[in-house]
């Protein structure tokens, strides 16, 4: 037979050698990691609610998962917890969009009229319209709310700044924001607290090339601060919980799922340091057959969470030793059982 390229690839490159015949819990779609992860290096994490299951290995694994909001001396583990001081290195609650990461970026740095960002009210108390879930029990008045959201902000721009690697989950494409101001929100207001209304707010579902330039932005203008910041890029396994598009949610799904997996191999060929994480592929791929989803076929099980982190560790973290997958899986499933529920602002979407 005549030769051709292909031959000279090894099984990485073929489905019927990397894929087909392996087991589903033992696949590993990453081929190589273009740095590593050290047990001293400050890992921060942003993103969708999937980002939390990766925080909460780093903190279990005893690397150094970097938070810079951990709220007063004198809180209890428990009102910490609570009030999710250590749910995320900074509590900037959910970030689903890439937009919302862009202009969380630029608000941290003075680049917007602070009078633009919006203060709700839900059950006689205040919230931050941009960060509703963070504070369970809401702000008593405007100037704690205030005061709150400066301190917060520092402590974005510290992690930023003093960050050796941030891991970015991308979440959604779908979202709602201000028609004068431009300003991505979390929720539609109304579900969390607030006012809706069509003449105030807009449904906004970004195409895949806002998508790429927000993402390629985000990074620069992160790195304009923290040039030798590292990036691990994914995309959260976990559907939509409902969507405001014409389409019908599993549709709507597929659309912003492929966008964001776009925008991530957009990021990784034309920036330096920036990898990704293949979560997404793990969990969803034929060869699961829904396995790693609940009943509801989208939250993702603890099985689920327990192969990503292990492709994770190998790839990434200096000095892990391949280990069984039932060995890991295990580990992983028993600190997970320890740990509070994933915090998701979307879903009051349901109620």
């Amino acid at each position: 037979m005549a030769e051709h390229p292909y031959r000279a690839l090894d099984a990485t490159h073929f489905w019927s050698r990397s894929v087909a015949p392996i087991a589903f819990h033992e696949m590993d779609p990453m081929v190589t990691a273009p740095f590593s992860v050290s047990a001293t290096d400050r890992v921060a994490t942003i993103g969708s609610c999937f980002a939390q299951h990766l925080s909460r290995f780093l903190v279990r694994s005893g690397l150094h998962y970097f938070v810079t909001e951990e709220g007063a001396s004198d809180l209890s583990s428990e009102e910490r917890e609570r009030r999710n001081y250590g749910t995320f290195s900074a509590r900037f609650g959910n970030v689903y969009t890439v937009r919302q990461a862009r202009q969380l970026f630029e608000r941290a740095y003075g680049q917007w009229d602070a009078s633009v960002e919006e203060i709700w009210s839900r059950e006689g108390v205040l919230v931050d319209a941009l960060r509703p879930m963070v504070e369970p029990g809401g702000f008593p008045d405007e100037e704690a709310l205030l005061l709150d959201r400066e301190h917060h902000l520092g402590a974005v721009r510290r992690l930023f700044e003093e960050s050796d690697v941030l891991v970015f989950t991308l979440g959604l494409t779908e979202g709602w924001r201000n028609r004068e101001s431009g300003l991505v929100l979390p929720v539609v207001p109304g579900a969390s607290g607030g006012d809706f209304s069509h003449e105030r707010y807009e449904f906004v579902n970004f195409r895949v090339h806002e998508v790429i330039e927000d993402l390629i932005a985000f990074i620069e203008l992160v790195r304009s601060v923290n040039p030798d910041l590292r990036f691990i890029l994914t995309v959260s396994p976990v559907p939509l919980i409902a969507t405001y598009s014409d389409e019908h949610v599993l549709s709507a799904t597929t659309y912003s799922k492929s966008v964001l997996r776009v925008a991530a191999s957009e990021a990784v060929a034309h920036l330096p340091m920036v990898a990704y994480l293949p979560s997404y592929e793990l969990i969803t791929n034929a060869a699961t057959a829904g396995r790693y989803y609940a009943d509801d076929l989208r939250s993702v099980t603890d099985e689920g969470v327990a192969h990503a982190m292990r492709v994770f560790a190998q790839h990434f973290l200096e000095g892990v030793a391949d280990v069984s997958v039932a060995e890991f899986s295990e580990g992983v499933r028993r600190e997970i059982a320890h740990v509070a529920a994933i915090i998701c602002d979307e879903e009051v979407l349901e109620s």
